[in-house]
């Protein structure tokens, strides 16, 4: 019987991070959406985009991480899923603004592999490996 394949949106700016966590995440399994910043994802999660964990860099043009948490949230867009920051912004206000606008989880760029990113987003889902 095949594995579920859970389902993931990653939202970043950066090409190039885009891509590499992308594949790292193909290879574990899940089925993956991107989106190029904060309107490209709006976009993709009014058309239907329903992803069960969202990882959501902060620091982007036009409509920041924050930004677009704080709609998906208010508006009510994706209320099952998980949204996990992924920024290199590290400083204690930026965790604490991340968790109270809703984030199951904040992870700093700089600390973590994207094995290590993976793992973490699996232990958000509850999966153990």
């Amino acid at each position: 019987m095949d594995k579920v394949k859970h389902k993931i949106l990653i939202i970043d700016d950066d090409e190039f991070l885009l891509d590499m966590y992308a594949v790292k995440f193909k290879e574990e399994g899940f089925e993956v959406e991107v989106a190029l910043g904060g309107k490209e994802a709006l976009d993709k999660i009014k058309e239907g985009v329903c992803p069960e964990v969202v990882l959501l860099d902060v620091v982007m043009p036009g409509m920041d991480g924050f930004e677009l948490l704080g709609v998906i949230r208010k508006e009510s867009f994706i209320p099952a899923s998980k949204i996990i920051i992924l920024s290199n912004l590290g400083q204690k206000e930026h965790l604490d603004k991340g968790k109270s606008l809703g984030a199951a989880d904040y992870i700093v760029k700089a600390y973590f592999t994207p094995s290590e990113v993976v793992k973490k987003v699996n232990t958000v889902l509850g999966i153990s490996h």
